[in-house]
């Protein structure tokens, strides 16, 4: 099958709602509207999580990793809370949720979806980290939102691709499933980011995070893009490119940021992708 003929089949199977839109938890869209709050309820979002017994053990796994991890162990959500904090509370509710969408019967697209939430994740952390280091104090958490789902697109195609793959008994290389995850993911993603009903700038990054020409003004996509182009740099998902130089990227001018900077984003970015199982 050539790419342009598999790329057909995946728009037809799109377009005929063969597939399932992915639906993002509840939970952690409750709990984000809670977070944006001037003044959030930590009683209700401890609440919201221990409701969700799934969310609320993938919550306390996180707090416990190394990456967070005190003196002793955390055995309770609000002990989380009180340890973490909830605006990071916050954040790992999102990674937690997210995870949940990543898992495939079959062992190929498995692996695949495994390195696209690496990525997705990285991308989050990468964001954030970019957003606090040039001072965008009010877009920190927009751009870890923005990072986790600027390759949803990515999800969604890779699970029109598994249904084809058992309905068609189509025999796919990686290569093809590659190509034809590049040529839809933004556009599937922006349509479905839309039916979930986000903020336009949350749909904005899905559509343009991959474009030649883009608007240079809209911070929050020139944090995820450059987030983004640092993973694929570190090898962090589908794909590596070990030869970009972040210094000369069009994002990081913009930013103003320096090569130091840079570098320590990189150790950062190696530093999160050792803890992401």
């Amino acid at each position: 099958m050539t790419e342009l003929s598999f790329i057909d089949e995946i728009e037809r199977a799109v377009a005929a709602d063969e597939v399932a839109l992915p639906v993002f938890n509840p939970t952690a869209l409750k709990i984000q509207q809670e977070l944006v709050k001037t003044d959030p309820d930590n009683q209700l979002i401890e609440r919201l999580v221990t409701g969700d017994q799934a969310l609320a053990s993938q919550i306390l796994r996180m707090a416990n990793s190394s990456f967070y991890k005190g003196l002793n162990e955390i055995l309770t959500v609000k002990a989380a809370i009180v340890r973490l904090g909830m605006q990071e509370i916050g954040r790992i509710v999102l990674l937690a949720a997210s995870k949940n969408q990543y898992r495939s019967a079959d062992p190929e697209i498995n692996q695949m979806l495994r390195n696209l939430w690496q990525h997705s994740a990285a991308a989050a952390r990468a964001s954030y980290w970019i957003a606090r280091r040039c001072n965008y104090i009010d877009l920190q958490g927009q751009a870890f939102f923005a990072g986790l789902l600027h390759d949803v697109g990515k999800l969604f195609v890779m699970t029109v691709i598994e249904h084809l793959r058992v309905t068609r008994k189509i025999n796919l290389t990686r290569q093809l499933i590659l190509e034809a995850i590049d040529s839809l993911h933004s556009r599937e993603g922006f349509a479905l980011m839309e039916k979930w009903n986000m903020p336009a700038q949350y749909c904005t990054v899905c559509r343009d995070h991959h474009l030649a020409t883009f608007n240079h003004k809209d911070q929050l996509l020139v944090i995820v893009r450059l987030a983004d182009t640092a993973c694929h740099k570190l090898g962090i998902g589908l794909t590596t490119d070990p030869d970009i130089n972040l210094a000369a990227t069009v994002e990081a001018d913009i930013l103003d940021l320096s090569e130091v900077a840079l570098a320590e984003l990189e150790i950062m970015l190696e530093d999160t992708y050792g803890l992401l199982d």
